[in-house]
């Protein structure tokens, strides 16, 4: 069974909850455990103040018995000749306000969406709904999978404290104690990136590292969120909205084996035609020396003129988009990198076609 739920799935708990079912009842349905559907319910569910007919959202305890009329004064835009409690800004001009909250709220089930006292009741309310759950759950899985939010401006500047010191034969750790208010991250941080061969130093430059068995498979190290900025796929649709006739490039990876030698594919959509170069790992160093290589082959003007834009998906080789942007020498820049959304590789849909072919 997936690990997430789907969207019937929480079609069938929002009926389950209009029907009063217990978050037992429910999970045994849907074969989860009851605390996964009461995890779901506290973290999806929203607020919605609302009243009933007639009467306007009001949670003041006194609501019922209250007499009082004109507090507003002579600028009250809803005025009533009955009382202030059929008003909804009476609560915020009232010093005798006192807010009641329900006791639903605190117990399962947690929302209203079943409640008998549902149309007479001018409380502030919390409901389930499946399109708004699943909507927001799938924008937190998607948010999950950007990595952590950096930028290379900050890698770069970590870079120079920390690789010169390990590179004279100190570890991270004491780097670490000695920089800790000028590096501003963990110090498991700082392993995680050079991990990610992010820095000068490698993990071979660690003596104490190079000696120890990964203990397991790590998954894939997401990093570098800030790169993104201004490079998401809307502002990718933003520039071709400014400028259509400009020929798109899109690039991505093919790996075979885990840490085994890897393709590095780049399609031209316009002419359908792929090059595809076989790279000994999947790291950022690796794709920036193609892209060196061909714009040294090219030239600067021909290099313009094919490599305008290159749309890219989330992939750790590719979080160093100035590397790619940027040469050495002038114009110093050279293209432009934007990033398809995370679980999106439909936005770049001719290469990954064409992948199913090397495949």
């Amino acid at each position: 069974m997936s690990k997430f739920l789907s969207y019937e799935d929480r079609l069938i708990i929002a009926q389950r909850l209009q029907e009063n079912a217990s978050f037992g009842a429910i999970g045994r349905e849907l074969g989860r455990d009851r605390t996964t559907i009461a995890k779901e319910v506290k973290k999806y569910s929203y607020d919605k103040k609302s009243g009933r007919p007639g009467y306007p959202y009001n949670p003041c305890k006194h609501r019922v018995s209250c007499k009082l009329n004109g507090l507003c004064g002579k600028d009250c835009t809803h005025k009533s000749a009955y009382k202030c409690s059929v008003c909804s800004e009476c609560n915020a001009h009232c010093s005798d306000f006192e807010e009641e909250m329900c006791t639903i709220r605190k117990k399962a089930p947690y929302v209203c969406n079943g409640c008998n006292s549902l149309p007479k009741c001018t409380l502030l309310k919390r409901f389930y709904d499946p399109s708004d759950a699943h909507e927001r759950a799938h924008k937190v899985i998607s948010e999950s999978r950007m990595g952590i939010m950096s930028n290379e401006d900050d890698i770069a500047r970590i870079n120079t404290i920390i690789s010169p010191l390990i590179q004279n034969g100190q570890s991270i750790h004491q780097v670490y104690i000695n920089n800790v208010d000028d590096i501003m991250c963990s110090e498991r941080t700082l392993y995680n990136y050079v991990d990610a061969q992010l820095f000068d130093v490698r993990n071979i430059d660690l003596p104490r590292k190079v000696r120890y068995r990964p203990r397991y498979n790590k998954p894939e190290f997401k990093v570098d969120r800030g790169c993104r900025v201004g490079r998401n796929y809307s502002d990718f649709q933003k520039f071709l909205k400014e400028n259509p006739e400009t020929p798109i490039v899109q690039m991505d990876s093919v790996i075979g084996r885990v840490g085994g030698k890897c393709l590095l594919t780049i399609h031209f959509v316009e002419t359908s035609l792929m090059l595809a170069f076989i790279r000994d790992a999947n790291t950022s160093g690796s794709v920036i020396r193609i892209i060196n290589a061909l714009d040294e082959i090219l030239g600067i003007e021909l290099f313009g003129q094919l490599f305008p834009v290159i749309l890219t998906d989330n992939g750790s080789e590719f979080t160093n988009p100035r590397g790619i942007e940027y040469r050495d020498v002038y114009p110093s820049f050279r293209t432009k990198v934007f990033y398809c959304d995370p679980s999106a590789p439909y936005q770049k849909g001719a290469c990954e076609v064409n992948h199913e072919l090397i495949r």
